[in-house]
């Protein structure tokens, strides 16, 4: 291990004298399409075994999570839209449903797209009365991945150092070096490690798998896999610093177009976690995409419990030597 992650240049705390700017992801969920792109591009780059190719009835989403086989994950989560005077959602890109159409109908005969309240884009309430079948629904989209943490659990307990710390400030796990403890799996407070299970035939089957940030792309000058397909540059990268700076204009932006729910997620360096490496622009509550509302570090009152371990311990031996010593006497 390398110590406690607390410092604020994680590169350079654990060793890494001539680092280069942090780097990172911004992913802005207000672009997002949800084409997958990112998804196979990942998987074609790392060589990560298929996985997801049957519908899990969760919207259009077939992989469900992030996992050792699902590096980038588009989560689709579905809202219906309010009636007017119920309090509306923040515009976005509708689906209107026709009257009469059931849930789970045919897409192309029983929905059509309206791209008229697009992300970014102020647009008046939909004229649907209260109570109309013909409410519609809104797509909210984000590519998730690692986070990439400043104060990063999965380093803190790791015991064999496969998982370390690049010159760009990301984490990566050696395929080489782990052995499959799992310590790692959870301690990650966004549930984004896992062990590969199969399918049989797989790479490195048994031990610790995650997003790597494309590391190897990296050293080589190279952008990441997922954004360099994202078409719409929902996944951006780059040295953290101007990508905090370039989301937070962002957001300014959609707010001064009406989408107040507009927020960062994982940009703050004061947070639970130092700030996220890989951070994101929400348009909801964080819970809405299955993220944790405030990210702690799970080791981070480890040292603090091993103090009071030792001095618990040394109480219980200086007791125990004080009634051997009266003993004797």
């Amino acid at each position: 291990m390398h110590g406690w992650s607390t410092a604020a240049d994680p590169a350079r705390d654990t060793g890494w004298s001539e680092a280069p700017a942090r780097k990172g992801f911004f992913t802005d969920g207000s672009v997002c399409i949800g084409c997958k792109a990112c998804e196979v591009a990942c998987k074609e780059w790392n060589g990560i075994p298929e996985d997801g190719l049957q519908m899990l009835g969760m919207s259009y989403d077939n992989t469900g999570g992030l996992g050792a086989s699902t590096w980038r994950h588009v989560a689709f989560i579905e809202q219906p839209r309010r009636p007017v005077g119920a309090g509306s959602l923040t515009p976005l890109p509708l689906v209107a449903a026709t009257h009469g159409q059931e849930a789970g109908g045919d897409p192309g005969s029983g929905f059509k797209p309206d791209y008229s309240a697009s992300a970014g884009a102020s647009s008046g309430p939909q004229d649907t009365a209260a109570g109309s079948a013909e409410t519609g629904i809104r797509w909210l989209m984000s590519s998730d991945v690692c986070k990439h943490c400043t104060h990063a659990a999965c380093l803190d307990v790791c015991p064999t150092g496969a998982l370390m710390r690049t010159e760009f400030g990301t984490v990566v796990v050696q395929d080489d070096v782990c052995n499959g403890c799992g310590y790692c799996i959870p301690a990650c407070p966004f549930g984004v490690i896992d062990r590969r299970e199969g399918p049989a035939g797989a790479r490195n089957v048994g031990i610790a798998q995650k997003c790597t940030l494309c590391y190897d792309r990296l050293r080589d000058g190279m952008s990441p896999a997922c954004a360099q397909a994202c078409p719409t540059q929902s996944i951006q990268y780059g040295d953290l610093d101007e990508l905090r700076a370039r989301a937070n204009h962002r957001v300014e932006e959609l707010h001064a177009a009406g989408v107040a729910d507009a927020r960062l997620y994982g940009a703050d360096p004061d947070d639970g976690i130092g700030g996220a490496g890989a951070f994101f622009l929400l348009l909801d509550e964080p819970e809405v995409y299955g993220l944790p509302p405030d990210p702690v570090v799970t080791t981070r009152d480890l040292p603090a419990m091993w103090r009071t371990a030792a001095i618990a311990g040394a109480t219980l031996l200086a007791g125990a030597a004080a009634a051997f010593v009266k003993a004797r006497s």
